[in-house]
């Protein structure tokens, strides 16, 4: 169920004379302080630097949606730290500032109209359910610090990108930077890779190991690489883009997909195997020749990454290999976790802390749970694990009943726009697909990647309902009167 919550507050109008004289008064109060700064601040550029301020501040108020964009990018593909030179500009810090300034006056002014939805609803669920477990954690230190130092964020952003995406082109917007910030990405990996920069293990590719990026993990890096592929694939795919588009996302596929390779994760490679199998099983009748292709696309991707040669988890390591009986191990904590505190479990980021309590093998060392539902049943319990699936099938929901708006055939008219929608539908369910296969080896339970589909998938729902509501009231008032046949009176 969907229902709008206006935000509109009438504010009180000037007259020209008097909006003229205060304009005028605020110019001289802005040269003022800008003349002021200048004669203090020794430097050459202090002057034009603040003279751009009231622009900024201008550009902060009129377009909010590309501020909460650049946050979310910078946040998820720590752009900062795949290219150092950027990490002392603190641009996360200032895009998050420009956000929440624009948000608030947006609501505050009247120009964007708030909702809620069901997707926006068991979100919200789970997130008061991380909240509580806070006080009941383990450790609350580390689950205070996680939760205000980034799930907060996650969750104001997700809120902010549904509000803010009032357009299809802006959703189109965010396809087309999430593919770019895959090349980028993607290309630094392999730069390190042919030039041995960062190698975990002598072969696994990361970025930022030596600044302590997050990035600096293989399967962390995978999981960041993972997530462009399905919109790439997509606008890839999808014949209503135009080639400039197509010949983009083609180049961020291959260049995703061969960052990923360089990984050596299985998890990585088994979600590139889930994305391109949602675009075969939507393209290819027959269903026995897509299983023979992917089977024998994955045993080549297997052997072009190499996974037989990485020095943990090889050919060389007899019977069930050392990364898997340590995932075994973990799971096995994280499921006397959640019965242990099942409502709440141990909360967040207090898997690793809890680890040598709950193991049953100890090797001196705590280990992370490497699987995204094991890792939600640990540290939200039994519940917070029920609460979080049921927050995947909701997304798939709308996305499947976007698509179906949106197919050929659907009432919409034909045009740009729809063709986009139905590319970023697909992307969205080819993402989701990757998330849950690969979740099943990677850590993403409360990392931005399924609340960037939450927030897409709620905004696209609804521009797309507004679709298909617009196109049939359209048809409604272009199709004839009905006429009455002689003799018969019309009742009313």
């Amino acid at each position: 169920m969907r229902f709008a919550l206006p935000v509109n507050i009438d504010c009180s109008r000037l007259t020209t004379g008097d909006s003229r004289l205060a304009q005028l008064a605020t110019a001289s109060i802005l040269c003022s302080l800008i003349g002021v700064a200048w004669l203090k601040i020794d430097h050459l550029l202090i002057g034009p630097a603040l003279a751009l301020v009231p622009l900024a501040g201008l550009i902060v108020l009129k377009q909010p949606f590309p501020f909460a964009l650049g946050f979310v990018l910078f946040s998820f593909f720590r752009l900062h730290e795949v290219f150092p030179q950027l990490y002392s500009l603190r641009i996360p810090q200032l895009l998050a500032m420009g956000t929440l300034v624009s948000l608030c006056w947006s609501l505050w002014s009247g120009r964007l109209t708030a909702y809620w939805t069901r997707e926006l609803s068991i979100f919200g669920l789970f997130f008061l359910l991380v909240t509580v477990g806070l006080v009941f954690a383990s450790n609350r230190g580390a689950a205070i610090g996680s939760f205000t130092g980034n799930y907060i964020k996650i969750a104001i952003m997700v809120v902010a990108i549904a509000w803010l995406a009032t357009g299809i082109r802006q959703l189109s917007h965010t396809a087309r930077a999430i593919i770019i910030c895959g090349i980028l990405v993607g290309a630094v990996a392999l730069f390190n890779k042919m030039n041995g920069i960062g190698l975990v293990e002598g072969t696994r590719v990361t970025i930022g190991r030596n600044i302590g990026s997050m990035l600096g993990d293989p399967n962390d890096l995978a999981l960041v690489l993972l997530f462009p592929a399905g919109f790439a694939l997509s606008y890839m795919l999808n014949r209503g883009m135009g080639w400039s588009t197509r010949i983009l996302a083609a180049i961020g596929f291959v260049t995703v997909v061969c960052a990923v390779v360089a990984t050596q994760s299985r998890g990585g490679l088994l979600g590139i195997a889930a994305v391109t199998g949602i675009f075969a099983y939507r393209r290819i009748k027959s269903k026995a020749l897509l299983a023979a292709i992917g089977a024998v696309a994955l045993m080549a991707l297997f052997a072009m990454a190499g996974v037989n040669d990485r020095a943990s988890g090889g050919a060389h390591e007899e019977g069930i290999d050392e990364s898997a009986m340590g995932r075994i191990h973990a799971w096995g904590a994280a499921i006397r976790m959640a019965l242990h505190n099942p409502l709440t479990g141990v909360g967040l980021d207090n898997f690793i802390l809890n680890y040598w309590i709950y193991s049953d093998f100890w090797d001196g060392q705590n280990h992370a749970v490497h699987s995204t539902w094991f890792g939600v049943l640990a540290e939200t319990g039994v519940l917070g694990l029920v609460i979080f699936v049921s927050m995947m099938g909701i997304i798939l929901r709308c996305v499947l009943l976007a698509l179906g708006r949106l197919r050929a055939g659907g009432g919409l008219p034909e045009g740009r726009e729809r063709w986009e929608a139905y590319a970023l539908a697909e992307a969205v369910l080819a993402s989701l697909a990757g998330f849950t296969v690969s979740g099943t080896f990677l850590t993403m339970g409360f990392t931005w990647p399924i609340y960037i589909l939450l927030a897409l998938a709620t905004a696209l729902g609804r521009l797309s309902s507004q679709m298909a509501l617009a196109a049939s009231q359209t048809d409604l008032q272009s199709a004839p009167p009905t006429t009455t046949a002689p003799g018969v009176s019309k009742l009313n």
